[in-house]
């Protein structure tokens, strides 16, 4: 596979105004719309529509990613982003670049309407595989996954508690 791998100069003028930045927290919006069913599309910034669904084990059509298979894409994601922003900073020859997550989650409760005994909501676990094809060793490579996934913003968000919570209008 051929790609456009991250601009270095870009990215050091990132580093550079990210330290120099009196404001580095940023607020990041999506609008949800409940289509039809268990289909939903969601917009960010001006893309177009991101469509999510449920499998047909969740009475879903499955035309789309669940919610939660939405946050692995955006865990696998977001490490993929971090892995090449790190060898390309280090100057570190690469070729392949593949996450694979799997997430083990508890569905009995459906969504607060079905078991609701002691419940764990959400994931439990989630696995990391990475396949990368650089010029790193397998210490180094686990070395640089492990600073990946220290300094990711999705797995920071699932490994701390966020407030969330409900504004009226």
């Amino acid at each position: 596979m051929s790609y456009k791998k991250i601009d270095l100069e870009g990215l050091k003028e990132l580093q550079v105004k990210s330290k120099n930045t009196t404001n580095p927290i940023k607020t990041l919006k999506c609008r949800t719309v409940a289509v039809e069913k268990y289909r939903h599309e969601n917009y960010i910034r001006d893309l177009d529509a991101h469509i999510i669904d449920e499998p047909p084990v969740l009475l879903g059509d499955d035309t789309a990613p669940n919610p939660s298979e939405a946050v692995l894409a955006a865990l696998g994601s977001c490490i993929a982003v971090g892995i090449q922003a790190n060898l390309v900073n280090r100057g570190i020859n690469f070729t392949k670049i593949e996450v694979k997550l799997e997430g083990d989650i508890d569905i009995s409760a459906v969504w607060g309407t079905g078991e609701l005994s002691d419940k764990t909501i959400g994931f439990t676990h989630i696995r990391v595989l990475v396949d990368l094809e650089s010029d790193l060793d397998e210490k180094q490579r686990d070395e640089l996954i492990e600073h990946v996934l220290n300094y990711s913003p999705v797995t920071g968000s699932l490994r701390n508690p966020v407030e969330v919570k409900y504004v009226a209008k």
